[in-house]
């Protein structure tokens, strides 16, 4: 066999032989590619060897073998350049999130809790085996995100004592550690679960978020669409106590209450329940009032002398719907917020299935700070023949309307001293024209859940919970056991590579020997 036809087995010899180092550097083990490459590579490069002896002498004295072997030195560079770069990229290591919607980024409202980590979170993940890629990369975020986030993968089979002491019962579960506090989560697994976790483990206190109870309010235990069991789930997510209050047996609203919510009462309060209103106001408390069109017509009066405005209205909003033109609609989207800590940085969408409009009325009221928070767009208007909507489904805009855009929230903050009170002390109000958007049905709709908790936030002097939280809803994610990622890394790496530069050399040997 001659010299020029081996010369092609030397170049698959060499091929196959780097090809199987290179697998085997990246996945040390010796696995039939690896095996098959290196022993098929060494015996090929034998056979061209013993087969060129004579000839390899003046090969190796030619010009272009120089030129070759310079070449090959500057791959070899460029692979150490490369590999001391990877290396360093591994030890500095920082995240690049090129989706639209930020999906493998922590929220703001993650970053805000780690920020303000004085000292180490431990968190001891019990996971089957030891080993959860998705669990494992999600803890990594929080880690790389704060140097006082630590991480230990957990095998509760071969760690058994620590699971038993952290009192482990399923899998997976993370145990948070914060000094003498903690935290447990289990089953799903998120960054919203997580962070949860660590807001509980790292609060010194927990407030009270009261409902009054007894005038047809939705239920916070109801679990169907028109319950409001979601918001009271959200609160005990981000470690608030909640409970009911039936102020119709109550001589003056509980003293433990940090913040009471009144919310689309159907049946008319007693009058001594409106005077505990009263009073609980002026004592420098907060409260959360959503008021939808045609009820809670005993509060407007209980609400004027704090700068809110409850007009007897219903906001409707010209909607476009496709081959049928303009219609009305009483869903309305907002994304318009007025400057305050409840809505400092949102500019997300919020849905309001039934409003009234609620205007902010602090002018000649010393004392009083009033910040309409929500509008509608400006095509919306707010309706003054409420009958007219309701019974005839029929409505146009009139000079007594409101314009657009119809201001859908009002916070107030009230000096007693400068009010006129005897004492000071300072009321937080938050006053909702609409109560539907708080509901089961609508609360994890767009962008409510996260108006309503930062509502809540600000009226229980926790402004620093006030965020956009993590989304329920996670990016879709493969999860490959290691002989498949190793399978997919051979095929893309190694394989369609080194079949093209074996097809690449062998057309270029035919065309050489001719």
């Amino acid at each position: 066999m001659g010299s020029r036809s081996t010369s092609l087995f030397g170049l698959w010899g060499v091929v196959l032989l780097a090809f199987g180092f290179v697998a085997y550097a990246v996945a040390p083990a010796a696995s039939a590619y690896v095996l098959l490459h290196v022993g098929l590579g060494f015996l090929l490069l034998v056979l061209y060897v013993t087969a060129s002896r004579d000839s390899l002498t003046s090969f190796l004295g030619e010009r272009s073998t120089k030129y070759g072997a310079n070449a090959v030195l500057y791959s070899l560079i460029f692979l150490a350049v490369l590999g001391v770069v990877n290396y360093l990229a591994a030890r500095h290591n920082h995240r690049f999130d090129l989706t639209k919607q930020n999906v493998f980024s922590l929220s703001t409202q993650s970053q805000g809790v780690l920020g303000k980590l004085d000292k180490a979170v431990d968190v001891h993940a019990f996971v089957e085996g030891g080993s959860d890629p998705i669990i494992e990369d999600l803890l990594d975020s929080y880690k790389n995100a704060s140097s006082n986030f630590t991480i230990h993968m957990v095998d509760p089979v071969k760690d058994r004592d620590l699971a038993e002491r952290f009192k482990v019962t399923e899998l997976p579960t993370l145990h948070i550690a914060y000094g003498d506090q903690s935290a447990t989560v289990t089953r799903d697994i998120s960054e919203e679960t997580i962070t949860n976790g660590l807001i509980k483990a790292t609060a010194s206190t927990k407030k009270v978020v009261c409902f009054l109870d007894g005038h047809g309010e939705a239920d916070i235990d109801n679990r169907e669409a028109k319950g409001a069991s979601a918001f009271q789930d959200a609160l005990r997510n981000e470690n608030y106590e909640t409970r009911k209050v039936l102020l119709a047996t109550e001589a003056t609203v509980p003293p433990e209450c940090s913040v009471l919510v009144v919310a689309a009462t159907q049946r008319p309060l007693f009058d001594h329940e409106l005077e505990q209103l009263r009073e609980y106001l002026k004592a420098g408390r907060s409260a959360l009032f959503m008021v939808p069109p045609q009820r809670g017509t005993q509060l407007v009066e209980l609400l004027q002398p704090w700068g809110v405005k409850l007009t007897d209205t219903v906001v409707v909003d010209q909607v476009v719907r496709l081959f049928q033109g303009p219609a009305l609609g009483l869903q309305i989207l907002a994304s318009t917020y007025g400057t305050h800590p409840v809505t400092k940085d949102f500019s997300e969408r919020t849905v309001f299935p039934m409003a009234r409009a609620v205007q902010a009325d602090a002018a000649g009221k010393p004392g009083v700070t009033a910040t309409e928070l929500v509008k509608s767009s400006p095509s919306a208007w707010g309706e003054t023949d409420v009958a007219g909507v309701f019974d005839r489904g029929e409505a146009s805009e009139s000079d007594a309307d409101v314009k657009g855009p119809v201001p859908l929230a009002v916070a107030v903050t009230g000096k007693h001293k400068e009010m006129g009170f005897d004492k000071e002390g300072e009321t937080k109000l938050v006053v909702v024209g609409d109560a539907d958007f708080a509901s089961n049905q609508f609360f994890g709709q767009l962008f409510n859940r996260d108006l309503v908790l930062n509502m809540v936030s600000w009226l229980a002097g926790e402004e620093q919970q006030i965020s956009i939280r993590p989304r329920a809803i996670q990016a879709s994610r493969a999860q490959l056991s290691p002989e498949e990622t190793r399978r997919i890394f051979y095929l893309s790496v190694l394989v369609l590579p080194e079949l093209l530069l074996f097809l690449g050399l062998t057309v270029w040997w035919r065309r050489s020997t001719k």
